[in-house]
């Protein structure tokens, strides 16, 4: 009801939506084209379909495995301890899984496999900071306070 008097409200979803997407698509897209300049340098090109085939599925899987700790957020408050802590070991899953999917996928050993891991992880953060950045996007202030009133004592 109170977006009934606001005609900007539908627009500004909508824009919000789109910077979502655009930083969505790109810290998915660009860190695996960067992969593509520096892979046949690095002599991992002929593994580079195999990396991008089974990154993208593993992506599939990953997010089916983040389900619980979104259906634990949807009943219990997203300042709960028990969401937080699930949320948080489902994550630490998911790098082992991915860092294991990369090391298979590679063929090369572990520091190879390692390395591609560790690289893509962190072009992926960088293009995601930076893509929120460039695009205005911004989380409250509160939300962070939120977040931890569970795990913070005050008393």
């Amino acid at each position: 009801a109170n977006e009934i008097g606001d005609p900007d409200a539908f627009a500004g979803r909508f824009s919000m939506l789109v910077r979502l997407a655009t930083v969505d698509i790109g810290s998915w897209v660009l860190p695996l084209v960067a992969l593509a300049f520096i892979a046949p340098r690095a002599g991992i090109g002929g593994r580079f379909v195999h990396y991008v085939v089974a990154s993208n599925w593993a992506s599939a899987i990953t997010a089916w495995l983040m389900l619980p700790s979104a259906l634990i957020r949807l009943f219990l408050s997203s300042a709960s301890q028990v969401s937080s802590l699930v949320s948080l070991f489902l994550f630490a899953l998911s790098m082992v899984l991915t860092w294991r999917m990369t090391n298979a996928t590679m063929g090369r050993g572990a520091a190879v496999g390692t390395a591609v891991f560790v690289g893509m992880f962190i072009a992926s953060l960088l293009v995601l900071f930076g893509l929120q950045t460039l695009l205005g996007i911004t989380v409250p202030d509160d939300v962070g306070v939120q977040s931890l009133s569970g795990l913070v004592s005050t008393g």
